[in-house]
């Protein structure tokens, strides 16, 4: 049952939620001035060649971009032996596939990386009604450079890198959001990873980014950026990252509009036993139908 609260008169409500606004408004603030920085973060050339394994075959990592500039990454949680993936991610996945149908059209792609074998990956695609840019790192060293994926030999070992500190983990898969961007030469650069809570508005945040600013920061109006989703000029294919849920989007749903990388978000959760997710959920076993 939930804690029952005093029932008070319609003033002293509005004395109370005043003082909450005051307080939300200190924390908007704050949050601005926080992306500010992210924004401002140097970038980091990547230097190793990633394959990963997708669709239509190997891919690199310029390859998740399509004709975009930005990528955003998920770290999905799903690991070779798992039956599925994480419910955690799954959630985060189902939560912003909606602002990534707006901001594929203002230079981002979208793609989760796991090291499930990508006919698992798929398998669960089908059963959660997923069609976006999913590939496998399953023959690549991607996971563990970027400190999400980690071998059982160093977990036995004492605590190892998450989250820019050391923890004793249990689980050698964990989740993570990372933005990569891509000039014009086709060289990638790391621009931020993030790994717990503060990376759960990762996706929200980006919509910031696109709007208006003044002396005081962000000017709140998304009518400078935001149009019904089936109102956007319809994007080249491969200015598109592939496939969303399904939905009307210039004249085509988000999956079938192209092939290049759009769906995800995050949520990230505590330390599990073995055969456990971050959420807590059992993912041994062999993969469901």
């Amino acid at each position: 049952m939930p804690e029952k609260r005093p029932a008070v008169s319609r003033e002293v409500w509005l004395a109370a939620r005043l003082r909450l606004l005051a307080k939300e408004r200190e924390l908007t603030r704050m949050t601005d001035k926080v992306n500010d920085e992210r924004r401002g973060l140097p970038r980091v050339r990547i230097e190793k060649s990633y394959v990963f394994e997708g669709q239509e075959g190997e891919m690199g990592l310029a390859d998740l971009f399509g004709s975009q500039g930005k990528l955003i990454l998920q770290h999905f949680m799903f690991g070779p032996d798992w039956a599925e993936g994480c419910p955690g991610c799954s959630f985060g996945a189902d939560a912003n596939l909606g602002i990534l149908m707006h901001l594929v059209h203002h230079g981002y792609a979208f793609a989760a990386v796991s090291r499930a074998p990508l006919a698992k990956i798929e398998a669960f695609k089908r059963r959660m009604g997923w069609n976006f840019n999913w590939v496998s790192s399953l023959e690549s060293e991607f996971n563990f450079d970027f400190n999400v994926s980690f071998h059982r030999e160093e977990l036995a070992k004492g605590p190892v890198i998450y989250n820019y500190q050391p923890l004793a983990l249990t689980i050698n898969e964990m989740p993570g959001l990372s933005l990569f961007e891509k000039d014009d030469d086709g060289e990638v650069y790391h621009s931020y990873s993030g790994f717990g809570a503060e990376s759960e508005q990762l996706i929200a945040s980006l919509c910031v980014d696109l709007k208006e600013r003044g002396p005081d920061g962000p000017v709140y109006d998304l009518g400078a950026w935001v149009r019904h989703h089936d109102k956007y000029e319809a994007p080249s294919p491969k200015a598109m990252a592939p496939e969303g849920r399904a939905g009307a989007a210039s004249g085509g749903d988000v999956g079938t509009m192209a092939k290049d990388a759009v769906g995800e978000g995050l949520v990230v959760g505590e330390q599990v036993e073995n055969g456990e997710c971050c959420c807590g959920g059992s993912l041994k076993g062999e993969a469901s139908s």
